[in-house]
């Protein structure tokens, strides 16, 4: 009998409703829940690639071991104890800090990850911990946690009120937002633009973004901060300043006059290409406008100043009194409430506490810089990491300098591996411990709550239940933690929060003690009673109450962006043998690493194309369908170039997440569409030192000839 079931694509930020149609074990159809409360049945192509992960030949059921002759099914009970051995001796043998520990992108979307996971991995108590963070959205967490002393409370543009949005390095009709949850994003900005409003696109390529949009200035790739600075300067200069309601809430507003007093429009034309007169334009509009917002997203944070490009964006935002306003940039107040159970629990962020053994980076968080992993397991002496838990994450694809890693991972005394396939990264593990597929699990996002442009709420239990065979990634957390604790399987553990939370439903009564104390005192089963969501409103303003600085103020300048602005202003255009600069670049079919054993997402024109711009082709005698050769200080690709006007001169772009062309994979469908990985050029010993995020967008590259 044909069943349907409301869900919740959980595959990127956008958080689409959808409807799966189902019969047995089978699906049917997907496809967008048009009464969503939140995507009003909006999807992109990638929801139905839930069927495909669900179905996928290749996907792991059960845990596999690596041998000398191939990998080896065993059982769960063997795949436990071994691992937890692993961990144990790893730990007792060379301390603690030996083992580490990295998540990747697809964490965010897992409940279970998120709320069991992260006891989990602070039960091992190991400062190297690794995520995707420092290849994301690191420069925005660490603002948000020095201006308003919580790293999760980042304020998001109030997208359906604005009449002015500046977009900075962002591609929202790809990304569905990114760092702002907001399905449909095409119809978004034509409703803004219909309403009289301006969607103002500032970017070193044409996306499909600027294409919509009334303005699109190209600009010099990794250059923005000296942009943004400019605007700072200018409101100051002709008298635009005005923080409005929160005025007296902020400190340091005097001091930005001054730090940005000598960056004016015409000194900052030669390095970002962008001419005076148009920056003032932008200035004078943003000021001017009734409900102005700034945004900026990959291209702003992974680049050499993506810190200070983070922190101008919000110094931009408050300046022109857009801060907690409708229509600029407003903080969610989610079901869930993370950013009090962040304060609560003492989580709300913490910066420079340590550093790296090798390179001497700071911490956030308790996390350590990506960029610097591979360090940390290649180079010898005390501290050495031998061993490694990597959680949904492919790093050799999606982290700089992917071949020294692949390295650092060959020589690990120990790894696991959670993650349903054998990847590039996943082939180096000792086991492979498969969780449940999106369709196999209950879903809340605890994450993209906090991001959302209007606040809801919803509750997709999962479509299929698990088959005894598999394991959800929460119960793999809960048997690891049990025989760490050295009591053997969980049955015999003593009592826990793991042992409560597991006989008690796991996540799910993780999330409906946390939605009956959040703000809005919901209790899961109203949500569950509501398939297509909760409505709870437009975004309102939140401060001061929001606030979580000691002193309940907004710093505007704090000692990191001072020192930062330092080197900012030290920096040059330097002249060397890579005259190119690089990019990457967002498809709507793709996501990062792990949706190209798809076919239906994979199929029809070639996605991993270098775009170079046609006087650059030229310049070097090439056409379109033409493979070239590009380098970088870390290495070197090949790739067929595709020549077009919607890069700038001098820049190049790849999309990021391919190179499927490692032996020893198992994703038939990845491997038949390989691609290269854009990480096999950018470099890990380039990072932005503030943030210590990594630096994917303007890494200097040549053609090989």
């Amino acid at each position: 009998m044909p069943q349907t079931h409301y869900s919740t694509c959980s595959l990127c930020e956008a958080t689409c409703g959808i409807v799966v149609e189902t019969e047995g074990r089978r699906v049917l159809k997907i496809y967008g829940d048009e009464n969503d409360v939140f995507s009003k049945g909006y999807i992109c192509p990638k929801a139905a690639a839930l069927q495909d992960l669900y179905e996928d030949p290749d996907r792991l059921w059960e845990p596999v071991k690596r041998t000398t002759t191939g990998w080896r099914t065993i059982s769960w009970e063997e795949a436990f104890d071994e691992v937890a051995k692993g961990i144990l001796v790893t730990q007792k043998a060379h301390g603690r800090d030996a083992l580490a520990f990295y998540l990747g992108n697809p964490s965010v979307h897992c409940l279970g990850i998120m709320t069991l996971g992260q006891l989990f991995i602070r039960s091992v108590r190991t400062r190297s911990r690794f995520s995707a963070t420092s290849v994301d959205q690191l420069p925005h967490m660490l603002a948000a946690q020095q201006m308003f002393g919580n790293q999760v409370r980042i304020p998001v543009p109030d997208i359906d009120r604005t009449d002015f949005i500046v977009i900075v390095g962002a591609n929202p009709l790809v990304s569905n937002g990114s760092v702002m949850t907001a399905p449909g994003m095409k119809s978004r900005l034509k409703a803004l633009k219909s309403r009289g409003g301006t969607v103002v696109v500032i970017d070193p390529r044409r996306t499909q973004t600027a294409a919509i949009a009334n303005e699109h200035h190209f600009i010099r790739p990794g250059t923005d901060a000296f942009l943004l600075l400019a605007i700072v300067q200018v409101l100051f200069a002709e008298n635009l300043v005005s923080v409005g309601r929160l005025e007296a809430l902020v400190d340091g507003v005097d001091e930005m006059r001054v730090l940005a007093s000598e960056t004016n429009p015409e000194s900052v034309e030669q390095v970002t290409g962008m001419d005076a007169e148009s920056i003032r334009a932008l200035a004078r509009g943003a000021a001017k406008a009734k409900r102005p917002v700034f945004y900026g997203r990959m291209g702003a944070c992974t680049q050499e100043f993506g810190g200070l490009t983070a922190w101008l964006l919000n110094v931009l935002n408050i300046l022109i009194g857009s801060l907690d306003e409708p229509g600029g940039a407003m903080f969610a107040n989610p079901a869930v409430d993370l950013p009090g159970l962040a304060s609560r629990f003492g989580l709300k962020g913490h910066y420079d506490r340590y550093r790296s053994r090798v390179r001497d980076l700071p911490e956030f968080s308790g996390e350590l810089p990506v960029a610097t992993m591979a360090d940390e397991m290649l180079v010898d002496g005390d501290g050495k990491i031998r061993g490694l838990v990597s959680i949904a994450g492919n790093p050799v694809l999606s982290t700089p300098n992917g071949p020294k890693l692949e390295s650092a991972l060959a020589g690990l005394d120990f790894m696991v591996a959670i993650d349903p396939y054998i990847n590039e990264t996943t082939r180096h593990a000792n086991i492979i411990l498969p969780p449940t597929t999106p369709l196999e699990r209950d879903h809340y996002d605890v994450v993209f709550g906090l991001l959302m442009v209007r606040n809801n709420a919803k509750y997709a239990p999962a479509v299929f239940e698990r088959q005894p065979e598999q394991r959800h990634d929460w119960e793999i957390f809960a048997e690891l933690w049990a025989r760490l604790q050295k009591s053997g399987p969980l049955s015999k553990a003593k009592s826990s929060l793991f042992k409560r939370a597991l006989l008690r439903g796991g996540p799910r009564a993780v999330i409906g003690m946390a939605l009956r104390t959040g703000p809005h005192k919901l209790s899961l089963r109203k949500l569950l009673k509501s398939p297509h969501g909760v409505d709870l409103g437009a975004l309102k303003s939140m401060m001061p109450a929001a606030l979580a600085t000691k002193d309940e103020r907004i710093h505007l300048v704090t000692d990191p962006y001072r020192k930062d602005l330092a080197r900012l202003h030290a920096s040059k255009e330097r002249e060397c043998e890579f005259p190119l600069r690089l990019i990457g670049r967002r498809h709507l079919r793709s996501n990062n690493s792990w949706l190209h054993n798809s076919e239906r997402l994979v199929k029809g024109k070639e996605g991993c194309t270098l775009l170079m711009h046609p006087d650059d082709a030229a310049s070097y005698s090439i056409s379109t369908g033409d493979e070239v050769t590009i380098a970088s200080a870390a290495g070197e690709v090949r790739v067929g170039v595709e020549v077009t006007d919607e890069v700038l001169r001098g820049v190049v772009s790849l999309p990021h997440g391919w190179g499927h062309s490692r032996s020893g994979t198992q994703t038939r469908t990845a491997e038949k569409h390989a691609g290269v990985s854009m990480n096999d050029l950018t470099n890990d010993a380039a990072i932005d030192v503030l943030s210590g995020n990594a630096i994917l967008n303007g890494v200097p590259v040549r053609l090989v000839t």
